[in-house]
């Protein structure tokens, strides 16, 4: 008998489809997600005409029905589109007020300016490309020409002081300053918690508990009254850096527990390698514990970036104005009291262009970290 040899394997020729779903994604994707059975299917259907009915009355109310410009404050245009559309002629007539508070009108330019710069700060470092020792000294001559632009009192700019000073830019300020100094402060918190020496740890938990089980107002609250109490006498802290260091305080509590998650999530493998290499406590954490511990916690970190970023209207009942309470106060004039919905959807739509910001760059972190 002749072996059999093997013969080469003809290719096969492509399945015919079995037509149990669409081949458009479109239609595929809707079937999977929307129409995977009668009850999911009817439950879509009505969700769907309600969304659909939502957003033709508000295109209706917020486009077509609407009331854009106006001539300088008169509202009687508005007063006679009201029930049928939106007034956003309040927002030309107030946003100077909204966005920069009670700072000299021919002087808000500065404020103006200094927002620019917060995001332009903000986008230079998202870039990897900025991520080295030079991003710290771009910071402090950023930080300084937004003092110095809202301060003035140099280079011929006239003296605003900080009464005067609210809107956007003060909200700018609180976060920043708040997530700037409040992120290494719940580093090192964090690093204390884990620490062997008891004296260390129980002065960190200390903090965290104490600071975690007030509310945010309650410190506020403290820093406005109760931290002049103990300065010496002569010597006082305008309330702008009091509710400063409330919210960085506030900040640092919870933010160390989110690193402290982190850290907890490294593996213990890599502390013994950095034994074994020879690195000091402060390198070892540096060059290896951190970085990783910070890449697993990246989701809560934005989470809370953006939690404290709208928290800080809280300074209202302390007397400062941010960006929620000079618009609630540009609608005290009786001319435009009617109209507060537009106003806090204006402000609402600054508040997310900046939080959805956050989340974008939070979701590109947590791409570039999953290759």
């Amino acid at each position: 008998m002749t072996a059999v040899t093997d013969m080469p394997e003809l290719p096969r020729a492509p399945r015919a489809r079995s037509g149990r779903g669409p081949s458009n994604p479109v239609l595929r994707w809707l079937r999977e997600n929307l129409f995977s059975s009668i009850p999911n299917g009817i439950l879509s259907v009505v969700l769907l005409a309600v969304l659909a009915k939502g957003v033709v009355s508000f295109v209706q109310w917020g486009v077509a029905n609407a009331v854009w410009l106006t001539p300088a404050n008169d509202s009687a245009a508005c007063r006679a589109a009201r029930g049928l559309g939106a007034c956003w002629a309040v927002i030309p007539e107030k946003y100077r007020f909204i966005l920069f508070g009670t700072y000299p009108f021919d002087q808000q330019w500065r404020p103006a300016l200094a927002i620019l710069i917060f995001i332009a700060l903000f986008y230079v470092s998202t870039r990897r490309a900025w991520w080295r020792r030079e991003l710290v000294y771009v910071w402090i001559a950023a930080l300084a020409l937004i003092s110095i632009l809202m301060w003035g009192g140099v280079l011929g700019l006239p003296f605003v002081e900080q009464d005067r000073w609210g809107g956007l830019p003060v909200t700018l300020i609180l976060a920043t300053f708040g997530l700037a100094f409040g992120f290494p402060l719940g580093i090192l918190v964090a690093l204390g918690r884990r620490s062997k020496l008891p004296a260390i740890r129980s002065l960190c938990v200390l903090y965290v508990e104490l600071i975690r089980g007030v509310p945010l107002v309650s410190l506020l609250f403290m820093a406005s009254v109760m931290f002049p109490l103990f300065m010496p006498s002569g010597f006082n802290i305008d309330k702008l850096l009091r509710a400063q260091i409330a919210i960085v305080l506030f900040a640092g509590a919870y933010l160390a527990e989110v690193i402290r998650g982190g850290l907890q999530a490294v593996p213990r493998g890599q502390y013994e390698a950095a034994d074994a290499l020879g690195l000091s406590y402060w390198r070892k954490q540096r060059l290896i514990v951190l970085p990783q511990a910070i890449r697993h916690v990246i989701p809560p970190l934005v989470n809370t970036f953006i939690a404290f970023f709208k928290d800080t209207s809280l300074v209202l009942i302390i007397g400062i104005f941010d960006l929620l309470t000079t618009a609630k106060t540009a609608i005290i004039d009786p001319a435009w009291q009617q109209f507060s919905v537009e106003v806090y959807i204006f402000v609402a739509a600054i508040y997310f262009v900046f939080c959805f910001a956050m989340s974008r760059y939070s979701r590109s972190l947590e791409a570039t970290r999953a290759r």
